[in-house]
């Protein structure tokens, strides 16, 4: 398996040798997870009938950005898919093109409706377009990241926990609107496949809350590559499986290695 790309463009590179005392990153989990309770319980009773289909939701993350100016670019709008991004958007189109899909979701964003549309065209499928799997909020969206920028004493409150984390959306906030979107999707589906193009933080979250991972990290060592697929298996309302895979691996020796890629 090859090594996690750099940051997703919205995230502050963070120290590597920053480390957490084990209550306060019990703690930022537990409430990350808390967030996952929630949503699952407001969808009780909400499944579809055949309540013991097995359903598998495929998170992918979209294709490589152009961001030549390596901007935090977040939720702002006018960042498109590179022509590598669009590459790898095909060849995952091609490695989906025998499932059984019945959805295919993308966030409100360009570089994931972008990322979604070969796998639309191959199964004939319209987008649903779902604002709960856009990438997380930042306070430092739209700023080229230099150190300096921690060095200015106006910004120190905004990353004074990074458990949280203080400077964007919080883990609780991102688990719980993942997981209703996921289970959405999966309640539409029944039995079969699904598609839905997001965000590394998003799905990163999302996938250590079911796996009972401690939500504070270093975003260089997530497992969320380029056009990588986190698989979330269910078996009627229950996760079963959470897989990852790379389809897009043999390309990422051409992909940008700064943040923002």
């Amino acid at each position: 398996m090859t090594e996690p790309m750099p940051d997703s463009g919205t995230d502050l590179p963070l120290d590597p040798e920053t480390t957490e005392t084990s209550e306060t990153a019990a703690a930022a989990a537990e409430k990350a997870a808390a967030g996952v309770r929630e949503a699952r319980a407001e969808h009780v009773g909400t499944g579809a009938p055949g309540a013991r289909d097995r359903t598998v939701v495929h998170l992918m993350r979209h294709g490589e950005v152009e961001n030549p100016h390596k901007i935090l670019y977040g939720r702002l709008p006018d960042y498109h898919l590179s022509d590598l991004g669009r590459e790898m958007a095909e060849v995952v189109a091609e490695h989906l093109a025998d499932r059984d899909l019945a959805l295919v979701v993308h966030s409100p964003l360009e570089r994931t409706a972008e990322t979604a549309a070969p796998t639309l065209e191959r199964h004939g499928l319209a987008a649903v377009v779902d604002p709960r799997v856009i990438e997380a909020g930042n306070k430092f969206e739209g700023r080229r990241f230099r150190k300096r920028l921690l060095l200015d004493p106006r910004r120190w409150w905004w990353v004074r926990d990074p458990t949280v984390p203080t400077w964007g959306e919080s883990y609780h906030a991102i688990s719980k609107r993942m997981m209703a979107a996921i289970e959405d999707a999966r309640d539409h589906a029944g039995g079969r496949e699904v598609l839905v193009v997001s965000h590394q933080l998003p799905i990163w979250t999302i996938r250590s809350a079911l796996e009972s991972r401690r939500l504070w990290h270093d975003p260089r060592r997530r497992q969320c590559n380029l056009a990588s697929l986190t698989s979330v298996t269910f078996v009627g309302d229950e996760v079963v499986d959470v897989t990852y895979t790379e389809p897009a691996a043999h390309l990422y020796a051409r992909a940008a290695k700064t943040p923002g890629a």
